[in-house]
């Protein structure tokens, strides 16, 4: 038990010492065809893949890796200057088979036992909202996971999660250089501007994902990079 937290012993091989203190919390789906391939490969030493936890859609939470260590589950990535991510994270694979075996809804159960685990990671390391990101902010031209259907909006009515901007929005007018510049600035990778801008929509635009710069877009940036983003959620 992990502060009432019903957590499964479930060690992978799959780790190594950390270089840097723990700032962020990645979120990532296992895009496999079931839970059990899914932990499998995560403890497979052949893999070299891991996650510190892994949430199956019924709520069951293992832990595989000691938060202590530094599991492998960003792989080549970036997040407001941190290179090495597996080093400043924590990663938590929720079972899902993602886009391309049958993406789907997250289940309540899910969700249920998914919100108790970040919030408890979120206060013992200090890790503020903008540094809980998906796999696919932190590597935008490789990943999409945990995609456009995760549920951002309860972890941001926690204020575990930054909310989707929807109040007092004002477009600044950028250019497509300077927005791609304050997305930069926010916190993402932009060498490969088409793929920064389609992570940016599936995370705080779901609904239109085109890989396209618009007003909307600017506006919700603008908002996030102002002090206290206001947004439904």
């Amino acid at each position: 038990m992990q502060d009432g937290l019903n957590i499964i012993e479930a060690p992978s091989p799959n780790f190594d010492e950390r270089l840097l203190p723990i700032t962020m919390l990645v979120l990532h789906y296992t895009g496999m065809e079931d839970a059990e391939s899914a932990i499998a490969r995560l403890r497979d030493p052949d893999a070299k893949v891991s996650a510190h936890y892994v949430v199956a859609e019924d709520g069951t939470i293992l832990r595989l890796v000691d938060e202590e260590k530094r599991a492998w589950h960003a792989g080549r990535s970036h997040w407001r200057g941190i290179k090495d991510v597996n080093s400043a994270s924590i990663g938590i694979e929720i079972v899902n088979p993602g886009h391309e075996l049958g993406y789907r809804p997250f289940p309540d159960e899910q969700i249920s036992a998914l919100i108790p685990l970040v919030h408890d990671i979120e206060q013992r390391h200090g890790i503020t909202r903008g540094n809980v990101v998906g796999h696919s902010d932190i590597a935008p031209a490789r990943k999409q996971d945990p995609g456009e259907l995760f549920p951002w909006g309860k972890l941001a009515r926690l204020r575990l999660a930054l909310p989707r901007p929807t109040r007092n929005l004002m477009d600044p007018g950028w250019t497509d250089g300077g927005f791609l510049m304050a997305l930069e600035r926010f916190g993402y990778d932009v060498e490969d501007a088409p793929a920064a801008v389609t992570a940016f929509q599936r995370r705080f635009r779901p609904e239109l994902i085109d890989g396209e710069i618009d007003a909307e877009c600017r506006m919700i940036l603008l908002a996030l990079l102002l002090p206290k983003p206001q947004g439904d959620d």
